[in-house]
């Protein structure tokens, strides 16, 4: 299976603080990957660099071969890759369908916008029951559902998801987690995963990196990850 994404070397920082030391990892076309470890380990930084918002010190990012670095967030996004951040990063004062058009706001193709909407209400029905609402008023798992299907807007080859079951119920998370399995198997949807409840995520995943203060410290397939009780012990706080 080929590559879609490749991190090589990768170093990252905020002023003097070096974040990310050397990272390099691979996102094969099609795949699911985890990036796991504790808060604080750059795995959010990690995400940044790749969406464009942060601009690595050392190393390259390539999607489909094609060098990423230097390019903007408008151009990463252009190019293939759409983020859903940490947070439920929302515009809380527009409509739901408001939220759903932004996210399509670099294509031109109206009727395929209109069709992805109902594509997206179709695997988020809440979001068609809330369509006139304002997003803001919605409950964190409904404001997650829409956060996920605004970034699916862009129609992207990558979809970097920072933290999808953050303050949700055990209920929500499976709910989330049931939705994106989906969408990797009805959209062909390659996927990079940022996700501190290790257990659900090795679960969805094919392959899994663990980061620890900034490096790459364990990789393997997700089920091998899993079963390594000693790895799971140091790492992932089971």
């Amino acid at each position: 299976m080929a590559d879609l994404l490749e991190l090589s070397g990768i170093s990252a920082g905020y002023g003097r603080i070096e974040a990310l030391s050397g990272v390099s990892l691979r996102v094969p076309e099609g795949g699911i990957v985890a990036l796991l470890g504790a808060n604080g380990a750059g795995k959010t930084t990690t995400l940044n660099v790749i969406s464009g918002i942060v601009t690595p010190t050392h190393g390259e990012v390539r999607l489909a071969g094609r060098p990423l670095r230097g390019l903007g967030s408008d151009r990463v996004v252009a190019a293939g890759i759409s983020q859903v951040p940490e947070g439920r990063e929302i515009f809380r004062d527009m409509t739901v369908h408001e939220n759903l058009v932004i996210g399509a706001q670099l294509r031109r193709d109206r009727a395929g916008i209109a069709r992805d909407i109902d594509v997206m209400t179709g695997y988020f029905p809440i979001l068609a029951q809330r369509f006139r609402q304002m997003a803001g008023t919605m409950s964190g798992g409904e404001q997650q559902m829409l956060l996920i299907a605004r970034a699916l807007m862009a129609r992207p080859r990558l979809l970097l998801l920072d933290e999808p079951s953050l303050g949700l119920s055990p209920l929500l998370v499976q709910q989330i987690f049931d939705i994106i399995v989906r969408l990797h198997r009805d959209e062909a949807l390659t996927l990079l995963i940022v996700e501190q409840n290790a257990a659900v995520a090795l679960a969805v995943s094919h392959y899994a990196y663990i980061l620890e203060n900034g490096e790459v410290v364990a990789e393997g397939a997700s089920a091998d990850l899993a079963a390594d009780d000693s790895l799971r012990a140091a790492y992932l706080g089971a």
